[in-house]
């Protein structure tokens, strides 16, 4: 793969047939690992959710020393660049995002096609951008929805802190900290709870987070696929993307799904509540109209998916893991910008309608 960057895993084949017979996340190997010109020794195993029983599997890599990658096939994702154009939209827009890279992955020789390596959302992830932090909680599924109520069974849940986990942090500290806040959202109203998210939520930040989700169409980033982080400084709450996949057009599983399916609003409790305040409404509103006329633009937009396409092409010809065509994936940037010119109809039409 020349002018593409390599990554070479050497593993105890017995080992690898181990993680392939479990198929579950947290589950690490000790590898050699090649990566620009340097051997590394690190952990290896597999990551993912209903991806992990897909042919072509997604790892995560600990390099000893602390720096984890996360190697995605984006399997279902005909133009493998979606993940990566949603967190280089989130950077852009102002809000921290992962930093991405498209690279050839080989295991014992073998070649395994293209991937996405993904930079892990941890303390190495906010030592780098110099942001002081208490904790890292990620939200792992729809429970994380800022409710009280299971999205499945309708019932109270067992636990507020159902859907997280604690990344950086401690269940004596962290954990309370978090159903505290998810309490106080929930059982506050009016001027009471205004204070109370002024107070524990960067707001500003939140709707901002907001507006990118919106916008990008990810369905399930709302209650889920998001990482919480609190900010040291102000002690307030702060949250960044974490898996956007699903998105520009296309669910998590590649399919099709308009460019409407996303409401202007989003989905979960803490939106819901925030905009019972007008001044929330008015913000959200500024937010969005600021984003839609200086980034969520054709001419913002295409730029990009150009630049990957250069790099990506010639590597996806020679992939012959991937699920859909090279057709498929040489007709993906028409279909990406065609929804970009839609959403932004569909949303600017919303705007008009929502009463601030």
């Amino acid at each position: 793969m020349e002018q593409f960057p390599v990554r070479k895993i050497t593993i105890d084949e017995e080992d690898m047939m181990e993680l392939q017979q479990a198929e579950k996340r947290k589950k690490y190997k000790t590898v050699q690992l090649e990566m620009d010109g340097k051997t590394y020794t690190a952990q290896f195993g597999f990551r993912g959710g209903h991806t992990l029983h897909y042919s072509k599997k997604s790892y995560e890599v600990i390099i000893e020393g602390g720096t984890t990658l996360h190697w995605n096939a984006e399997f279902d994702d005909p133009s493998m660049i979606r993940n990566a154009l949603s967190f280089h939209f989130f950077n852009m827009i102002g809000i921290p995002s992962p930093l991405t890279k498209h690279i050839w992955v080989e295991i014992n020789g073998k070649a395994q096609g293209v991937y996405l390596e993904i930079e892990a959302v941890n303390t190495y992830f906010f030592k780098k951008r110099k942001l002081g932090i208490n904790s890292i909680v990620y939200a792992t599924n729809d429970s994380a929805d800022f409710s009280l109520v299971d999205p499945d069974s309708k019932e109270p849940k067992n636990s507020l802190f159902e859907g997280y986990e604690i990344q950086y942090g401690t269940t004596t500290v962290t954990k309370p900290r978090l159903i505290r806040f998810i309490k106080g959202v929930n059982r506050l109203s009016g001027k009471k709870l205004s204070a109370y998210t002024a107070k524990k939520l960067d707001v500003n930040q939140y709707l901002l987070w907001l507006a990118g989700a919106v916008l990008t169409g990810n369905y399930d980033g709302f209650d889920q696929n998001y990482a919480l982080y609190e900010h040291r400084k102000s002690g307030k709450y702060r949250i960044i993307p974490w898996d956007y996949e699903g998105t520009w057009g296309r669910n998590c599983y590649g399919r099709p799904c308009g460019s409407n399916l996303v409401r202007l609003q989003g989905y979960n409790k803490l939106t819901e509540k925030l905009f019972a305040y007008s001044s929330c409404r008015k913000a959200y509103k500024a937010i969005m109209y600021r984003v839609l006329k200086n980034h969520f633009t054709v001419e913002r937009i295409d730029p990009v998916i150009v630049r990957m396409y250069q790099q990506l092409t010639p590597a996806i010809r020679d992939d012959f893991t991937r699920k859909s065509s090279f057709d498929t994936f040489l007709n993906e940037p028409a279909f990406i910008l065609d929804y970009v010119r839609e959403r932004r109809a569909v949303i600017k039409t919303a705007l008009k309608a929502w009463k601030a």
